[in-house]
C-alpha cells in the first residue's frame, strides 16, 4: 500500500518491497489505453431520410474494429440505423474512411459497420476483443469514445448491475427490450453511444448505449448476442434472429408471489450455485404480447416462465439462444410457463426477426413511408399490418393534416394493411385527383380520422427504395404513379 513501511530502519522504505497498489492500477490502465485507443473511431452519420421515428440529421458516435482483417467496426443500433445512412469513421490518428452498415440488430442496440482496410495507411488497424462473460459486479471499466463531441474521452467507473431491465428512452421511438443492461456511474452523455466498456486486460465486456438525464447512471447492453453476430457475420452467414413477439421483463420473487408463484418453484429456483445469476433474484415473466403474433390466445401477461423445450430457461440469453435457433431450423419451441400456481405448456411458432423489421420505404408527395415496425407496434400495441407507417409527413401530408408517428389505414376506399397495397393505392389515383386518407395516431388508435389529399405525382414522383446489405446502399425504383396523369 502507499507509503506502507514494509522494512528498514525506522522512516526508510526498502524499495524493493514497497509495493505501490494505486500506481500499479494506474500503470496497467496507461498500458491497456495505449494498445486499444488506435482501434477506436470517432464515427460522423449523415442520416439521409427519416426512419421508424428517428428524424433525418447528422450526429456523432463512437465505434471499435472488432474484425482487423475483415474492416468490422461495433457501434449501436441507433447509430447504424434502420434507415438509409452515409457514415465516416476518424481513427486516432485522425484518417478517415467511409463507413457501410452490414448489420443492425432488430431488437438489440448494436450493428455494425464494414470499411476498406486498405484505406488505412499510415497506422496498423488493430481490433478489441469481445469477451462478455468478463463482466462481474465490481470490475473497474473505462469507457472510451467521443463524448458530447470531444474527440476522445475516458470515463472511469465500477460495474454496479448486471441485471437491470431495458432502459425506457421514449414512446414513440427505439426502446430495446428483452435483455439485461449492465450499469455504472460513468456519467457518460451524447456522442458516447458505440464506446468499448473495457476493464484494465483491454477486452471489451459491454457496448455503451445509453444514460439518465436525471443520475450519473449509464447503461451498458450485454455482448452475448453481439458475439454471436459477429461470429456469423465473419463466416458470411445468416444472422438467424427468432420472436413470439413477447416483451418478457425480469422480476424478483417477492413480486412473483403476488401472481401466484408457488413456494416449492420459489425454493428450487434460487438454488442456482452462481451467485451474480439472475435466476437468484427472480425470474421472467410475459410483460406484453404485441398484437397478432404467434402466442396471442396462448400465453397470458403474468406467465412466469420456466423451461423452452425442457430446459430451465430464466435469463434472456437462453431465451433468445432457443428463439435463433429455432427459426434457423425451422421449427417451433414449447414453453413451460406458471400460472397462477399451475405449470402449463404451449407450443408455439417462432417468427424471423428480420423479415418483419422494415427494410423499405415509398417515397410519394416528399412523405417517407414505411411497414409498421416490431418497435412501433410494441409502443403502440398494435398489429403490424394495422397500417402504413409515417415516417415524415412531407408536402402533401402536411398540406392534408398529417403529421409524423401517425399510421395510414385506407386510400379512399383501399385499405392499406402493406406498403405494397399503398404503393397501389397511390399508383392508381392521377396527378392531382383528390381522395379521402383514414389514420390514427401511434397511441391513440381507437381514434380514427380522416383528412382530404391532394395527389402530386409531377412534383414529388414516387420512389420505391430497398435496403441492400451487401452493398450498405439503397437500391431505388420509379413507381407507376410517376408516370400517371401527365399532361
Amino acid at each position: 500500500r502507499r507509503g506502507q513501511r514494509m522494512s528498514g530502519e525506522p522512516g526508510q522504505e526498502d524499495a524493493d518491497e514497497v509495493f505501490d497498489e494505486d500506481l500499479y492500477s494506474d500503470t496497467r490502465w496507461a498500458e491497456t489505453l495505449d494498445r486499444v485507443l488506435p482501434a477506436i473511431v470517432v464515427i460522423r452519420g449523415n442520416y439521409v431520410r427519416p426512419y421508424d421515428g428517428d428524424l433525418a440529421g447528422s450526429a456523432f458516435a463512437t465505434g471499435f474494429v472488432v474484425d482487423a482483417q475483415r474492416g468490422i467496426i461495433l457501434t449501436n443500433r441507433h447509430v447504424v440505423s434502420t434507415g438509409p445512412i452515409r457514415a465516416e469513421a476518424t481513427f486516432l490518428n485522425k484518417e478517415e474512411v467511409e463507413l457501410f452498415p452490414i448489420y443492425r440488430d432488430p431488437v438489440h442496440d448494436f450493428g455494425f459497420f464494414r470499411f476498406d482496410t486498405k484505406a488505412i495507411k499510415f497506422m496498423e488497424i488493430t481490433a478489441i476483443p469481445l469477451v462478455p462473460d468478463a463482466a462481474h459486479v465490481g470490475t473497474e471499466i473505462r469507457v472510451v469514445g467521443n463524448d458530447a463531441g470531444e474527440k476522445l474521452s475516458i470515463l472511469a467507473g465500477v460495474l454496479a448491475r448486471l441485471d437491470r431491465n431495458s432502459p425506457h428512452y421514449a414512446t414513440d421511438s427505439y426502446n430495446d427490450f428483452n435483455t439485461f443492461y449492465y450499469s455504472a456511474a460513468s456519467n457518460t452523455s451524447g456522442g458516447s453511444s458505440g464506446s468499448p466498456v473495457l476493464n484494465v486486460d483491454g477486452q471489451a465486456i459491454a457496448l455503451n448505449a445509453g444514460g439518465s438525464e436525471k443520475a450519473a447512471s449509464s447503461f451498458y447492453l450485454p455482448l452475448h448476442r453481439v458475439v454471436s453476430a459477429l461470429e456469423k457475420l465473419q463466416r458470411q452467414e445468416h444472422v438467424s434472429r427468432g420472436t413470439e413477439r413477447v416483451v418478457w421483463k425480469h422480476e424478483t420473487y417477492d413480486e412473483l408471489k403476488k401472481l401466484g408463484l408457488r413456494q416449492d418453484t420459489e425454493q428450487r429456483m434460487r438454488q442456482h450455485p452462481d451467485k451474480e445469476h439472475p435466476q437468484r433474484s427472480g425470474l421472467l415473466i410475459v410483460d406484453q404480447i404485441i398484437p397478432g403474433g404467434p402466442v396471442e390466445g396462448l400465453l397470458d401477461v403474468g406467465d412466469i416462465l420456466l423451461e423452452v423445450d425442457g430446459i430451465c430457461c430464466t435469463t434472456f440469453v437462453d431465451l433468445e439462444a432457443a428463439l435463433d435457433n429455432a427459426v434457423a431450423e425451422g421449427r417451433k419451441v414449447t414453453y413451460t410457463v406458471e400460472r397462477s400456481g399451475q405449470d402449463l405448456e404451449f407450443t408455439v411458432p417462432v417468427e424471423d426477426l428480420h423479415a418483419i423489421t422494415p427494410s423499405v420505404f415509398l417515397e410519394a408527395g416528399q412523405a417517407v413511408l414505411h411497414p409498421l415496425s416490431l418497435m412501433q407496434a410494441r409502443n403502440g400495441n398494435l398489429r403490424l399490418d394495422a397500417g402504413v407507417y409515417v415516417a415524415f409527413s412531407g408536402f402533401v401530408l402536411d398540406a392534408a393534416g398529417l403529421c409524423q408517428h401517425t399510421v395510414i389505414t385506407r386510400i379512399g376506399a383501399t385499405p392499406t394493411p402493406t406498403i405494397e397495397a399503398m404503393e397501389a393505392a397511390l399508383s392508381a389515383l392521377p396527378d392531382g385527383a383528390t381522395t379521402t386518407i383514414r389514420y390514427f395516431n401511434i397511441g391513440d388508435q381507437y381514434n380514427d380520422q380522416v383528412a382530404m389529399m391532394r395527389v402530386n405525382h409531377r412534383w414529388f414522383p414516387m420512389r420505391f427504395w430497398s435496403r441492400n446489405d451487401t452493398t450498405g446502399l439503397w437500391d431505388v425504383r420509379r413507381c407507376a404513379g410517376a408516370l400517371c396523369g401527365q399532361k
